[in-house]
């Protein structure tokens, strides 16, 4: 008799351990900037259900085969400075923070915020 509750306190563990270690993952949105470094062609997305949905979008948007993604970020915002002799992403949980962040590593005084976007 011992050894058989033993066994159904075993089968029970087994059934119950796959519920217990259920993660809910938090539904996230995603965003991305892309650039033609030679043109400054820009492109960007906001709100993409993935990464890889938001990379495609800002690549489609700036239109050029020779557009890289620059900075990818989710449930929060990126931003791009451009200077004289460079061009600098940056991301933060604000739009203040990613323009803030882009223009301290620019590090010239010519640089500017040229594209910014933030999800939900």
């Amino acid at each position: 008799m011992t050894l058989l509750r033993l066994a159904l306190i075993a089968a029970l563990i087994c059934v119950a351990q796959p519920a217990l270690a259920k993660v809910v993952a938090k539904k996230g949105f995603h965003g991305a900037i892309a650039l033609q470094r030679d043109t400054g062609q820009l492109g960007y997305a906001t709100d993409a259900p993935t990464s890889r949905a938001a990379k495609i979008e800002a690549l489609k948007q700036c239109a050029d085969p020779r557009c890289e993604v620059v900075a990818n970020f989710s449930n929060a915002c990126g931003a791009l400075a451009r200077g004289p002799k460079k061009h600098v992403a940056a991301t933060g949980a604000t739009r203040q923070e990613a323009e803030t962040k882009a223009l301290r590593l620019c590090a010239s005084k010519e640089c500017a915020v040229a594209a910014w976007a933030c999800t939900r």
